[in-house]
């Protein structure tokens, strides 16, 4: 019986080791079918292996528990590839030799690199400034200043232009206050200057003006600009702006053709007059009479001047801008008074040139002729203009050759001049402000008469502020 319960135990042990060893037999057969290739297709599966392979895949998805020993492996670097096209999906595939996640990990986010700061530069003071209280602005300081350019011609007691001077050599006055000079220069400007003929003059005057269109063409540089106008009883623009040359010369040779009035006065009666004949100073035909009312003649230079200075206004700045006037200085009748045009002129900084015809050798008779008479008007006007706008006197010219020689004379007066800048601390204002020159000579000796003359215009009235 001892024997049977022994040989009992015996095969009771070797059934259980059998059992064991089938078991660790079929976890291994099924790590190996896991881990190997697939099958092809002419092959077949049994389905404890399937399952089998279905649980393992399932086991390797689980992460692993922390453990205390090793540290948790990093999340992979290099995040899958974004498909081109949104609708397609990119396999996802196991990158190789890749520890699969640890469960402690902290997940990766995804960078997203920020946009790019537009930064705009702004000019000095252009940037909009923040509104300052009501306290603010009662400490608020406010500074207007002005630019100012005086061009001063110096001349020696020979009337020759007087080179070689520096800015330490002028002092500026306004109103009496010496002024700091922030720009000096002596250098010649580009002109655009705006001819202006009075064909209202004498016909014998207007022809001899006629003779010197050569000459006046030729006192014009290629740089400067030109434009011509006309007037009698009114004003008209000959010639559009443009640099001297062929364009200039074929206005001047239209205007050749062109007559002044009559010496003589108006017939409107007698034998000759306009009604017909006369018998006994009646018509002959008493029942049409004829009656005749001459045109009363004008001289509108105020008016001429004025559209001359409204159009260079619009000019480019940085020419001089001048006005050169031929006539006989006569005024009458114009629209705008001297008083407004002198305004216009003195705040565009324009200068006015003349050459005065018509006059008499015989001492005195042009000092009579400055008289105003009613109804006649003003016979001194274009010196006004010169006096005022270049503290100089309109040339006097009586012969072909003077007017010639005047032309030179006046547009190199105009081009080669001293230019003085200061800025004024002023408020804008329509008042009217005198300004000085002064020339320092050390060298000069004379005690009578000063060895230097300084022509500027006596004034300006200031540039009005442009507003938005």
């Amino acid at each position: 019986m001892l024997k049977s319960l022994r040989q009992f135990r015996l095969s009771e042990r070797i059934v259980l080791g059998s059992l064991a060893l089938s078991l660790a037999s079929g976890v291994l057969a099924g790590q190996d079918t896991a881990g190997a290739a697939p099958t092809p297709s002419g092959s077949t599966r049994s389905q404890s292996q399937t399952s089998g392979q279905n649980q393992n895949q399932k086991d390797q998805g689980i992460p692993d528990a922390p453990s205390a020993v090793q540290p948790p492996q990093p999340a992979p670097e290099n995040p899958l590839p974004t498909p081109a096209n949104p609708g397609e999906q990119t396999p996802r595939t196991a990158p190789e030799n890749q520890p699969p996640p640890q469960a402690n990990a902290l997940p990766r986010t995804n960078q997203v690199t920020p946009p790019p700061i537009n930064l705009r530069t702004v000019p000095e003071g252009g940037a909009t400034k923040e509104q300052a209280n009501a306290q603010e602005e009662l400490f608020t300081i406010v500074k207007n200043v002005n630019q100012v350019l005086v061009p001063v011609t110096v001349k020696d007691e020979s009337g020759h232009l007087v080179n070689g001077l520096v800015s330490q050599d002028f002092t500026v006055l306004e109103g009496g206050k010496k002024q700091k000079p922030n720009f000096f220069t002596s250098d010649p400007f580009a002109l655009s200057a705006a001819v202006i003929l009075d064909l209202g003059m004498k016909d014998v005057d207007v022809q001899k003006v006629n003779h010197t269109f050569p000459a006046l063409e030729g006192a014009f540089s290629e740089f400067d600009e030109v434009s011509i106008y006309g007037y009698s009883n009114a004003v008209s623009q000959i010639s559009g702006w443009g640099a001297a040359g062929e364009k200039l010369s074929s206005t001047l040779d239209d205007l050749r053709a062109v007559r002044g009035r009559n010496n003589g006065p108006p017939v409107t009666g007698g034998p000759l007059g306009p009604q017909g004949p006369t018998i006994n100073n009646m018509p002959v035909d008493a029942s049409a009479p004829t009656v005749y009312t001459p045109q009363q003649e004008s001289h509108v230079l105020n008016d001429a001047v004025l559209k001359a200075a409204l159009d260079l206004a619009k000019r480019d700045r940085t020419r001089r801008k001048v006005i050169f006037v031929i006539s006989d200085g006569r005024e009458y009748r114009s629209n705008a008074s001297y008083r407004d045009v002198l305004k216009v002129l003195l705040t565009n900084n324009i200068m006015v040139y003349g050459i005065g015809l018509g006059g008499s050798a015989i001492p005195g008779y042009n000092e009579l002729g400055k008289l105003h008479l009613p109804r006649f008007g003003y016979t001194d006007m274009l010196d006004k203009y010169v006096n005022a706008t270049t503290g100089g006197k309109a040339s006097k010219e009586l012969t072909r050759a003077g007017i010639e020689d005047a032309y030179i004379q006046i547009m190199g007066d105009a081009r080669n001049q001293y230019t003085l800048g200061y800025a004024t601390e002023a408020k804008p204002s329509g008042s009217y402000r005198n300004i000085e020159v002064r020339v320092n000579r050390p060298s000069c000796r004379s005690s009578i008469r000063p060895c230097v003359w300084v022509e500027t215009r006596d004034g300006y009235y200031p540039v009005p502020p442009v507003r938005p």
